[in-house]
């Protein structure tokens, strides 16, 4: 009795005991596999299958096949010439029961596709880790060496004293006048002034003309400080 079953896009008419090369399944050389897509049993035509129909068969070998050449030259193209070879990989099988019916309570596996199986349910991540750890095998690579050595944290006695503030830095935190009450000045100004060493209402309170045009150049603001009256808003603000 013979079959005719389909399996990696092509049909193949066989009987028990054939040798057949199909298209690279998911198995092991010794596996036993079940063909469940048959188009014709003996007399039995399936419209398109044959319920209950089915082919076992014995994984021999996962091969390759014949090397083909594929080579294309594009005249118009700049001389364009490309030159591939390639060998299509193929499972050899042989063929045992032929079923009319009751294959699917065989219990054997079905004969499944093996092409891309690495990249199938999550095996992408998988060859890309073996990859990665191939790669660091051929350089070397140890990620133990490689961990940065963990620094001890310094006793309460290790840990270093704070840095006494200046002079001037006590002054502008200690007694310091909040200066953004002045007319037109804001935060940034405010650091100008504090890094030019006023600190107070009464500092500016005491400027004298030249003291205004010293610091209007320095600052950058020639001419602002006698407009907005900082003089005497100091006055007033140091009361």
């Amino acid at each position: 009795m013979f079959a005719v079953l389909k399996t990696g896009g092509k049909q193949y008419r066989v009987q028990s005991g054939d040798v057949l090369r199909v298209e690279k399944l998911d198995a092991q050389a010794g596996d036993e596999v079940q063909f469940n897509d048959i188009l014709m049993v003996g007399d039995t035509v399936g419209a398109p299958l044959v319920k209950g129909a089915g082919v076992k068969a014995t994984v021999i070998d996962q091969i390759k096949g014949e090397k083909t050449i594929n080579f294309v030259k594009r005249r118009r193209k700049h001389g364009s010439q490309r030159k591939k070879g390639h060998r299509q990989q193929l499972t050899l099988v042989r063929i045992g029961d032929i079923m009319e019916s009751g294959a699917d309570k065989s219990g054997l596996r079905a004969a499944v596709s093996g092409r891309g199986m690495a990249f199938a349910a999550g095996g992408l991540a998988a060859v890309a880790a073996g990859a990665a750890a191939a790669y660091a095998a051929t350089r070397g690579d140890d990620d133990s060496a490689k961990a940065p050595a963990a620094k001890d944290k310094p006793s309460a006695t290790e840990k270093e004293a704070p840095t006494p503030k200046t002079a001037k830095e006590a002054s502008v935190t200690g007694g310091a006048d909040d200066l953004k009450k002045l007319s037109g000045v804001g935060p940034a100004l405010e650091k100008k002034l504090h890094a030019a060493g006023i600190t107070t209402f009464e500092q500016i309170a005491g400027w004298t003309d030249e003291d205004v045009e010293k610091f209007g150049e320095e600052l950058n603001f020639k001419g602002r400080i006698e407009r907005e009256g900082w003089v005497e808003q100091a006055k007033e603000l140091s009361k």
